[in-house]
């Protein structure tokens, strides 16, 4: 069986070799405003994705209702539940930091792309996966920052939630929204540009993950981490992600899911958007210094899903 590898996991191993190189391009004494270039970068992104969206296809996707609760109740409610039972292990500083990293990936919402190709690809249920993996992100602008905001007060001192939903709100929904009503005009000339989008999309995430990046070399931030603390940290992502995969099969199989319909809640209801990961870490942690460390068992979660459902998907094709 051949497996590709993705193309953006590549560009992010590139980007983080960059950051690493040249650390004086993103840190505090750059030249270069690159908090204003994500900034705009953020707001397009997100019109765009509005642009992309048919309302007519989130009205259709309603009717499946037991598969789409199952999906959004995993992404918004199985994960954190399931990184919030260990908080109670984390005793020093840098564990928490590390946990609370988990918990902002258990936090997200379900990515939309990989979500849809890799339910084609194992031949699921398309226009569940479609809706599910849409409706998500917007699910998650409310969501994601209530979950953070239990544990960010002691991390971030100037943490400040009618702050981050103005940011959220004039950043992310809002472009979102014009975008929704712009899409009866646009949404075809949007869908004939699709891929260019997709490229300017993962540029914007690449340009973000090099800011913090670098920041976080200039700073020295990643002396705390040894191959020991990453090889563990890979570890329980690939543990946080099969257990939640088992448990959703499992689940489904009680409710009858036709097989289809099981192939979309497994592989929606498991995935975290990096995208939506790269953008709320720059308007939630900006007054966290470890922001890399915040990011990367999100990037090492990122890697690992696309891996392991790319395998599955590949066996149900065949099956």
């Amino acid at each position: 069986m051949k497996i590709k590898i993705d193309k953006f996991v590549i560009a992010i191993v590139i980007t983080l070799f960059l950051s690493y190189l040249f650390p004086q391009f993103g840190g505090k004494s750059s030249p270069l405003d690159l908090d204003k270039m994500a900034s705009i970068g953020i707001s397009l992104l997100f019109f765009f994705y509005g642009l992309k969206l048919s309302p007519e296809q989130i009205k259709s996707g309603l009717v499946n209702w037991k598969l789409h609760l199952l999906v959004q109740a995993s992404t918004f409610l199985l994960f954190p539940i399931i990184v919030l039972l260990f908080y109670p292990l984390m005793q020093t500083e840098n564990t928490k930091t590390i946990w609370l990293a988990f918990f902002f990936i258990a936090s997200l919402p379900s990515t939309v792309s990989s979500s849809v190709v890799m339910v084609s690809i194992a031949k699921g249920n398309i226009p569940a996966a479609i809706f599910n993996a849409s409706i998500s992100g917007l699910i998650g602008i409310a969501i994601t920052p209530l979950w953070m905001g239990l544990f960010l007060n002691s991390k971030a001192a100037n943490f400040d939630l009618s702050t981050i939903y103005f940011k959220l709100i004039t950043e992310v929904l809002a472009p979102v929204i014009v975008g929704l009503l712009l899409h009866r005009f646009l949404g075809k000339l949007a869908a004939k540009y699709n891929s260019y989008l997709t490229t300017f999309d993962k540029s914007v995430i690449l340009l973000i993950i090099y800011k913090t990046y670098a920041t976080s070399f200039e700073e020295g931030i990643f002396s705390i981490l040894s191959l020991t603390n990453l090889a563990l940290i890979a570890i329980c992502v690939l543990a946080l992600f099969y257990c939640v995969y088992l448990t959703i099969g499992l689940v489904a199989k009680k409710l009858n899911f036709k097989h289809e319909d099981r192939i979309t809640a497994q592989f929606c209801g498991t995935k975290k958007s990096l995208v939506h990961g790269t953008i709320f870490s720059k308007i939630l942690f900006q007054n966290v210094a470890a922001m890399g460390i915040i990011l990367l068992p999100l990037m090492i979660f990122h890697g690992i899903q696309i891996f392991v459902i790319s395998i599955i998907a590949n066996k149900y094709a065949k099956e």
